[in-house]
Protein backbone atom coordinates (compact mmCIF):
# COMPACT_ATOMS: atom_id res chain seq x y z
CA UNK A 1 0.00 0.00 0.00
CA UNK A 2 1.23 3.14 -0.68
CA UNK A 3 1.43 5.89 1.49
CA UNK A 4 2.68 9.40 1.15
CA UNK A 5 2.92 11.74 5.08
CA UNK A 6 3.79 14.64 4.63
CA UNK A 7 5.23 16.55 8.08
CA UNK A 8 6.75 20.04 8.93
CA UNK A 9 3.79 22.47 8.85
CA UNK A 10 3.20 24.96 11.88
CA UNK A 11 3.00 28.38 12.36
CA UNK A 12 5.50 31.18 11.54
CA UNK A 13 5.62 35.05 11.29
CA UNK A 14 5.55 36.54 7.54
CA UNK A 15 9.37 36.28 6.76
CA UNK A 16 9.89 33.14 8.70
CA UNK A 17 10.51 29.94 6.97
CA UNK A 18 9.32 26.21 6.92
CA UNK A 19 10.77 22.70 5.84
CA UNK A 20 8.21 20.62 4.78
CA UNK A 21 8.82 17.09 4.20
CA UNK A 22 7.42 14.05 2.78
CA UNK A 23 8.21 10.32 3.44
CA UNK A 24 6.67 7.78 1.36
CA UNK A 25 6.11 3.74 1.83
CA UNK A 26 5.03 1.43 -0.46
CA UNK A 27 6.55 3.10 -3.40
CA UNK A 28 10.07 3.97 -4.39
CA UNK A 29 10.21 7.31 -5.04
CA UNK A 30 12.93 7.48 -7.32
CA UNK A 31 11.10 5.82 -9.92
CA UNK A 32 8.55 9.04 -9.74
CA UNK A 33 8.00 12.70 -10.53
CA UNK A 34 7.05 14.32 -7.27
CA UNK A 35 5.07 17.26 -6.82
CA UNK A 36 4.18 19.77 -3.83
CA UNK A 37 0.54 21.32 -4.02
CA UNK A 38 -1.77 23.80 -1.74
CA UNK A 39 -4.80 24.33 -0.81
CA UNK A 40 -6.05 27.71 0.60
CA UNK A 41 -9.50 27.96 2.55
CA UNK A 42 -12.13 28.53 0.13
CA UNK A 43 -9.59 28.14 -3.21
CA UNK A 44 -8.95 25.59 -5.62
CA UNK A 45 -5.69 23.56 -5.34
CA UNK A 46 -2.89 24.55 -6.72
CA UNK A 47 0.62 23.64 -7.89
CA UNK A 48 3.68 24.75 -6.08
CA UNK A 49 6.69 22.69 -7.16
CA UNK A 50 7.77 19.71 -9.04
CA UNK A 51 10.95 18.08 -9.14
CA UNK A 52 11.74 14.75 -11.55
CA UNK A 53 12.51 11.38 -11.03
CA UNK A 54 16.65 12.11 -11.14
CA UNK A 55 16.56 15.95 -9.89
CA UNK A 56 17.51 17.63 -13.08
CA UNK A 57 14.34 19.00 -13.81
CA UNK A 58 12.55 21.22 -11.59
CA UNK A 59 9.38 23.14 -11.87
CA UNK A 60 8.16 26.43 -9.79
CA UNK A 61 4.67 28.00 -9.61
CA UNK A 62 5.88 32.28 -10.30
CA UNK A 63 3.83 32.93 -6.79
CA UNK A 64 6.86 31.15 -4.95
CA UNK A 65 10.02 31.22 -7.10
CA UNK A 66 13.09 32.69 -5.53
CA UNK A 67 11.37 31.65 -2.29
CA UNK A 68 10.66 27.66 -2.14
CA UNK A 69 13.46 25.19 -3.20
CA UNK A 70 11.97 21.78 -3.67
CA UNK A 71 14.53 18.54 -3.19
CA UNK A 72 14.62 15.27 -2.94
CA UNK A 73 16.54 12.70 -1.07
CA UNK A 74 16.00 9.38 -3.21
CA UNK A 75 18.18 6.57 -0.63
CA UNK A 76 15.39 8.47 2.44
CA UNK A 77 12.89 8.17 0.11
CA UNK A 78 12.06 11.60 1.08
CA UNK A 79 10.90 14.75 -0.64
CA UNK A 80 11.44 18.16 1.01
CA UNK A 81 10.28 21.62 0.28
CA UNK A 82 11.95 24.68 2.03
CA UNK A 83 10.08 27.57 2.25
CA UNK A 84 11.73 30.92 2.46
CA UNK A 85 10.73 34.51 2.91
CA UNK A 86 7.00 33.52 4.15
CA UNK A 87 3.86 35.67 3.41
CA UNK A 88 0.16 34.99 4.58
CA UNK A 89 -0.78 34.16 1.60
CA UNK A 90 1.09 31.37 1.59
CA UNK A 91 -1.34 30.01 4.43
CA UNK A 92 -2.69 26.23 2.75
CA UNK A 93 -2.36 22.91 3.52
CA UNK A 94 0.40 21.58 1.31
CA UNK A 95 0.34 18.06 0.04
CA UNK A 96 2.79 15.94 -1.41
CA UNK A 97 2.30 14.04 -4.45
CA UNK A 98 3.93 11.58 -6.71
CA UNK A 99 3.43 10.39 -10.58
CA UNK A 100 3.03 6.71 -11.12
CA UNK A 101 5.95 4.94 -11.63
CA UNK A 102 8.18 6.00 -14.77
CA UNK A 103 5.72 8.15 -15.91
CA UNK A 104 6.60 11.97 -16.07
CA UNK A 105 3.86 14.12 -15.89
CA UNK A 106 2.62 16.46 -18.76
CA UNK A 107 1.65 19.12 -16.82
CA UNK A 108 1.49 21.08 -13.50
CA UNK A 109 -2.29 19.50 -13.27
CA UNK A 110 -3.29 17.55 -10.28
CA UNK A 111 -4.46 14.60 -12.21
CA UNK A 112 -1.47 14.09 -13.41
CA UNK A 113 -0.44 12.60 -9.91
CA UNK A 114 -1.68 9.09 -8.70
CA UNK A 115 -0.08 9.17 -5.11
CA UNK A 116 -1.15 11.72 -2.85
CA UNK A 117 -0.33 12.78 0.92
CA UNK A 118 -3.31 13.41 3.68
CA UNK A 119 -1.51 17.29 3.59
CA UNK A 120 -0.02 19.68 6.36
CA UNK A 121 -1.25 23.10 7.54
CA UNK A 122 1.27 26.28 6.87
CA UNK A 123 -0.36 29.02 8.57
CA UNK A 124 1.57 32.90 8.11
CA UNK A 125 0.52 35.48 10.26
CA UNK A 126 1.24 39.29 9.53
Amino acid sequence: QVQLVESGGGLVQAGGSLRLSCAASGVTLSASTMGWFRQAPGEEREFVASISRTGTTIVYADSVKGRFTISRDNAKNTVYLQMNSLKPEDTAVYYCAASRPYYSPRSRAGHEYTYWGQGTQATVSS
